[in-house]
């Protein structure tokens, strides 16, 4: 890419992320292309529709969440690590409003630019749910897309509530009560 290029492409991830949290990920695209001094021409140009430029925004906390994962697969406690994996995703999904909408859109749209974040994440919560149910501490007929599903509808719910800090939690532990076979 162009040294010009480069910095438009920057700019615009800059002022995507900066809009997509202050208004959500229903934000005026044509804001964020001039916000970072350019034309709507040039955002298409790099991200050809608004679920690319929010796989570009999120492809860092979906960095931070495979990480996260490979180092929970070595915690002593299956189950344990499962869970905070999974409470750390529903952190994720609701730290923009319309994100967890977007992310449970995905599930049934595979070719979608945002498949390419979720990918790579069935497979991190995948393995941290396969090493659960072979610890026997997990019901085997739990399925991954079952389980960010919920995250995502938990994260969806808890956006729809703000006044309840608590719901998000709340909901999570009631979801993983039933983990347990």
């Amino acid at each position: 890419m162009r040294a010009d290029a480069r910095r438009n492409y920057e700019r615009l991830l800059a002022e995507a992320r900066a809009a997509f949290a202050e208004h959500g990920t229903d934000a005026s695209l044509e804001d964020v292309a001039r916000r970072a001094g350019v034309g709507i021409g040039t955002l298409y140009r790099h991200f050809p529709n608004r679920q690319a430029l929010m796989s570009a925004v999120f492809e860092d906390a979906v960095s931070e969440l495979l990480a996260r994962s490979r180092e929970l697969l070595s915690a002593p406690e299956p189950c344990s690590a499962l869970v905070t994996w999974l409470r750390e995703m529903v952190t994720h999904a609701g730290e923009y409003r319309g994100l967890a909408r977007a992310l449970m859109s995905v599930s049934t749209d595979s070719g979608s630019a945002l498949a390419r974040c979720s990918t790579p994440i069935h497979e991190a919560g995948g393995a941290l749910l396969t090493r659960a149910q072979r610890s026997g501490a997990v019901r085997p007929d739990i399925s991954i897309g079952d389980l960010l599903q919920l995250t995502h509808a938990i994260a969806l719910a808890a956006e729809e509530t703000p006044t309840d800090p608590n719901l998000a939690d709340r909901l999570l532990r009631l979801t993983l009560r039933g983990l347990k076979g």
